[in-house]
Parts: C-alpha cells; sequence; structure tokens
C-alpha cells in the first residue's frame, strides 16, 4: 500500500492504498452510515487504473505481453486512460477504442499519455448494446491487424485480483463492520471481485449491483440508451456472476446526474455519473439497513473527466 514519506520507483506504485470517506450530510439521518472509496486518489482519478494494472501484469507473467509488444481495447474511456498511464510507463504501443458518447476529458487524456485512438460514433451521445459491439469489432480488427494483446475487458478475469485487493482495503479501513457493498456494473468485475472478497472475510455482507434503468438487463428489463459513462454495455456481460450478487438497484441517467451535483455541493466530492448512480442505491440500502449498519461503495472516478459533459457544464 501507498505511504506517504517515501520515494516511489514509478508513478504504479501509486495505484490503490485509496482513502475511505464517510459522508456526513447526505447519509439518511436515520439510516445506516455510508463510506465511499475514494477512488479518484488513484494516478488517473479513476478506480479503472487497478484493473488495468492488473490485466497488463498478468498478460505479462504468462507471455501474452511480451516487451515491446502492443496493446489494444475498447474502452468507454477510463479504462482507456489508465492503460494508457501503464503502457506509458512500460513503453508499449497502444490502440483504444471508443467513442463520441463519451467525455472529451478522457479522450483527450488517453491520447496526451501517448495512446492511438479509433472514435466510433454513437447515436444521440448515448450509450447502448449496438454501440458497445461496434467498439468490440474495431478492437478486434485493430488485434488482428497489428497483432496487439487485446487486453480484452468484458471477458478478462484477470482484472478480479485487482478488486479482490481493494475489498481487502475496505476491510482493513473499515475494521471489519462492512454490513452492505454497493456497486455499478460494467465489466462486473469490480462489483464481483469486492463483493466475493467481503464475503469471504464476513459472509453476511450484503452485495448490491447498480445498473442504468434505462437499460436494466441484468434485472431482466430491456436494452436501451442511457447516459451513465462507463457502465450499462446494453447486454450481459461474460464476467456476470448472479449468485455473487444478493440485489439489483436500477437507477437512471437523471438521478445519476442529480446526485453526483449534490455529492460535489454538499460534501465537497466530486466525481462523475457512475458515483452518482452508486450513492442512490447506497441510500437506499442504508435506509433499509437503518442505524448501526454501514453500507460501503465506490466513489468511482474524479468529475473533472466530465466537465465537458452534461453531468456539469453550466452547472
Amino acid at each position: 500500500m501507498p505511504r506517504a514519506g517515501r520515494i516511489h520507483g514509478s508513478i504504479l506504485e501509486r495505484i490503490g492504498g485509496t482513502p475511505l470517506i464517510g459522508l456526513r450530510k447526505l447519509a439518511p439521518a436515520k439510516g445506516a452510515r455510508i463510506l465511499l472509496k475514494l477512488e479518484s486518489e488513484n494516478p488517473t482519478g479513476s478506480m479503472k487504473d487497478r484493473m488495468a494494472l492488473a490485466m497488463i501484469e498478468a498478460a505479462e507473467r504468462d507471455g501474452r505481453l511480451a516487451p515491446g509488444g502492443g496493446v489494444v481495447e475498447y474502452t468507454g474511456g477510463s479504462t482507456g486512460v489508465s492503460l494508457a498511464l501503464i503502457c506509458a510507463v512500460k513503453g508499449y504501443p497502444l490502440d483504444i477504442v471508443t467513442s463520441d458518447a463519451f467525455s472529451a476529458e478522457k479522450r483527450n487524456h488517453t491520447k496526451a499519455l501517448g495512446a492511438t485512438l479509433t472514435l466510433i460514433e454513437s447515436v444521440g451521445g448515448g450509450m447502448d448494446a449496438a454501440l458497445t459491439r461496434a467498439m468490440i469489432e474495431a478492437a478486434r480488427r485493430i488485434q488482428e491487424r497489428k497483432g496487439s494483446f487485446w487486453t480484452d475487458q468484458l471477458k478478462n478475469a484477470d482484472q478480479l485480483s485487482a478488486y479482490t485487493k481493494m475489498a481487502d482495503e475496505i476491510w482493513e479501513q473499515t475494521g471489519g463492520t462492512v454490513d452492505a457493498f454497493v456497486q455499478c456494473v460494467g465489466t462486473a468485475a469490480s462489483v464481483r471481485g469486492t463483493g466475493e472478497r467481503l464475503r469471504q472475510h464476513r459472509p453476511g455482507v450484503r452485495v448490491v449491483a447498480v445498473e442504468p434503468a434505462e437499460s436494466a438487463v441484468l434485472s431482466g428489463g430491456k436494452t436501451g440508451s442511457h447516459k451513465i459513462e462507463g457502465v450499462g454495455a446494453g447486454f450481459v456481460v461474460p464476467l456476470w456472476k448472479p449468485d455473487a450478487i444478493d440485489e439489483i438497484a436500477r437507477v437512471s441517467t437523471a438521478e445519476a446526474m442529480a446526485m453526483a451535483r449534490r455529492l460535489a455541493r454538499e460534501e465537497g466530492l466530486f466525481a462523475g455519473t457512475s458515483t452518482g448512480a452508486n450513492l442512490v442505491a447506497a441510500l437506499r440500502v442504508a435506509e433499509k439497513l437503518g442505524p448501526g449498519a454501514t453500507v460501503v461503495s465506490v466513489l468511482c472516478d474524479t468529475g473533472i473527466k466530465y466537465l465537458s459533459t452534461d453531468l456539469y457544464r453550466g452547472a
């Protein structure tokens, strides 16, 4: 775990070891306390630094990624930024497939770190199953043409170890007092990896997955378009494991955006739309569990990544 006061060998050593922050104003007066894992403290301002590092290092260990080899991935943005950071440090050329559906800040950050971007146009700036599949296909073509290592995040179970570590941090920071864990579903690795590990520490921990109400496929709804970046692929993702989840919460884009703005103005915690969705669901859980319980969720990334989007533009 990173410690202040020592000299680090590279920026990669600053991944993980993030603080846990208790809400002061937004937590329900007669509900459980709510703690947020402050993943904006990672080097690129996102929890995705953890999983990107895990995927690259696993591929290095087993020879899928040789020194100087290329890397390719499709992404809603934050995974691309995280991979760009890691590939810059390690010296791997990187191709990222992304879309105009995701913030300009993420795309610009990825390019600034040296990645080559391929942009897939969305319909109306929304995320849906067709866009996800178009990005996947573009990444596959690049992999075939260049022979790059494809991290293929929706299928890559190597990332689960990153969230096992995050769960251990949460358990230590709370002194083993976690009653529920709430997290949005993108690849499903974070909710599954963190939740499963917390249950190893304490079998009774309640794990709540969050998905966009407009595309609630995990809970049996229809696929649709939404604007909660980085989550809600529009289909049941390969790493999804239903028996690892106790409850699925549906949160709309409007609810998520409104809550992210409240989080900034009332708690001083600046985050993106997926964090807003997490907090909407966490508040519901906290009200159900009542006083004396502890609900942990994730501040997935910094709001700086969304300043040009509908979330904060003109706010």
